[in-house]
């Protein structure tokens, strides 16, 4: 009898998993044991194992895609075996139902009235997008009247944006027959601004159904206009060119092509230039250097424009984006810094590892003695639950370790009963595991505090946020030698800064302050810590 296998929670946040990849396809036959599938969680990717055996009838997840835990993943039954109860059977009619009704659905909109036809020579010209965060223009001033006659370059508009007012020109020769935004009003982009065509003709029933499609003669050539004056949004500008009567899109052209606007003559209103002066424009041939080592003049410089690209978030980036956004925003955060000698530390590794088979960091040192004061603060490792405060009777460090995804946290249990040696080999273990997806999601919980460490990159001094459950997590930053007053004269010593980020529901300020004063006496007394 065939058995349905459900998207499996693999780690106490879990609420959906994403199928990485599939290692069976369906008729392949499955042994118990067998990997299924490598299900990417919130936390890492790991093997998912089938626990019967039998013939891969049905896929529920397709590669790539993201399920709720406890849907259907997948069925495994016997050869040929009916399984359409198992899988929904109504839903193959309701299917067919609904692809019969899109299939019908063109046939519908071709017998429906037809939208007016454009008449031979008319644009339709829309409210432009003059910035990539613009949804809607308003028309400050209209230049031209209904009635008026237009020239390609003449000013139509003056177009308020979300960001500055933009002279807004003609690309089309003609006369003025419809205003489709009053002066003062505003529209959003794409709608119908204007109407521009031979005198006379009717345009009333030309409206902003078609407007999308603007003109059959050139679509493609519009299209790739408006683009390009997209791009022309205004910047403050103090050369000289400020004073050149000039459109955007004409005055971007010339930055682009390199033409000195200056030495163009326009063909505009009022002697403005405008995008065919600079498109037309032939610069005058310069005289012969009189002599050998006279300079040649500026070459134009042509820019290649990037492209921009996309990349769908993994399943661990969104879960990041999403725990990182809830502590941010729910966990009132508030940030203490104390700055330590590191004089004392520096002596105590080195005479560590001198001993045979020993090879210990700063950052195994900073977990360990930050383990011991948790163990004399014992708010710190605290958590906020609503109506209570659980205090945790472990200590148990999470280390943040970057991987290509994001950021990760392994966790030490116990770590307040670990050796430096100890601690040393289960980070390296766990940042290892971590970088290559190799890490299971039980060595991802129950963290009770948290340590971030950009020291190796020379970041002196930065905040982190709260990995919730926690209710705090420690920024380290590098070790910095510099000048320090030490028994009133000036040396060099050196030191390191280090940030406590407090969910200030569990820990007040005066309880941070103490744990940092303890840890900063292990850090400056590594001896203090045997006792």
């Amino acid at each position: 009898m065939a058995e349905v296998i459900t998207m499996p929670r693999l780690s106490d946040t879990m609420t959906e998993g994403k199928v990485a990849k599939w290692h069976k396809k369906v008729g392949d036959k499955v042994k118990e044991g067998d990997i299924l599938a490598e299900i990417e969680t919130d936390k890492a990717v790991q093997d998912f194992e089938s626990e019967i055996e039998g013939t891969l009838l049905y896929v529920g997840v397709e590669e790539g895609s993201a399920a709720a835990v406890d849907s259907v993943l997948a069925i495994i039954g016997n050869e040929g075996e009916d399984i359409s109860g198992l899988t929904g059977g109504a839903a193959a009619p309701a299917a067919a139902t609904e692809e019969k009704k899109l299939e019908e659905q063109p046939k519908a909109e071709t017998t429906a009235p037809a939208a007016a036809e454009v008449p031979a020579g008319v644009e339709i010209i829309t409210m432009p997008r003059l910035s990539d965060t613009m949804t809607e223009g308003k028309v400050a001033k209209w230049h031209k009247n209904v009635g008026d006659t237009v020239k390609e370059g003449d000013l139509l508009a003056e177009i308020e944006t979300d960001k500055a007012v933009q002279d807004f020109e003609s690309e089309f020769n003609g006369v003025l027959l419809k205003q489709g935004v009053e002066e003062g009003g505003a529209a959003p982009v794409d709608s119908v601004l204007a109407i521009i065509g031979p005198a006379g003709t009717d345009v009333s029933a030309v409206g902003a159904p078609k407007a999308a499609g603007q003109s059959a003669e050139k679509p493609a050539e519009q299209k790739a206009e408006t683009k390009t004056e997209e791009k022309a949004a205004p910047a403050a500008n103090t050369s000289s060119s400020d004073r050149v009567a000039i459109s955007p899109l004409a005055k971007k052209m010339a930055q682009d092509k390199g033409v000195d606007i200056n030495s163009v003559q326009g063909s505009g209103e009022n002697g403005r230039i405008v995008k065919k002066d600079i498109e037309n424009y032939q610069p005058a041939a310069k005289p012969a250097a009189s002599a050998p080592g006279a300079s040649a003049a500026p070459v134009a410089v042509s820019f290649v424009q990037g492209e921009d690209t996309e990349t769908p978030n993994s399943q661990v980036r969104n879960i990041i984006a999403k725990r990182l956004s809830e502590s941010k925003f729910t966990a009132p955060h508030y940030y203490l810094m104390v700055e330590i000698n590191m004089d004392k530390a520096i002596e105590a590794r080195k005479e560590i590892n001198s001993l045979p088979d020993t090879k210990i960091s700063f950052n195994d040192m900073i977990i360990k003695a930050t383990a011991i004061a948790l163990r004399k603060h014992p708010q710190v490792n605290s958590s906020w639950a609503g109506d209570k405060i659980i205090h945790r009777g472990n200590i148990n460090i999470g280390v943040a370790v970057a991987i290509p995804d994001g950021l990760v946290v392994p966790v030490l249990k116990n770590t307040d009963q670990m050796t430096y040696t100890q601690i040393s080999a289960a980070v390296k273990d766990m940042a290892s595991r971590a970088k290559s997806k190799g890490l299971k999601a039980n060595e991802m919980e129950g963290s009770t505090f948290s340590i971030s460490n950009l020291g190796m990159f020379g970041i002196e001094t930065f905040t982190s946020i709260i990995n919730q459950p926690n209710s705090a997590i420690l920024s380290v930053g590098a070790i910095i030698e510099k000048p320090i007053v030490k028994d009133g004269q000036i040396v060099v010593g050196n030191t390191m800064k280090l940030s406590l980020a407090c969910d200030h529901r569990v820990v007040d300020g005066a309880t941070g302050a103490q744990f940092l004063q303890t840890l900063r006496t292990y850090l400056e007394s590594p001896l203090t810590l045997l006792l």
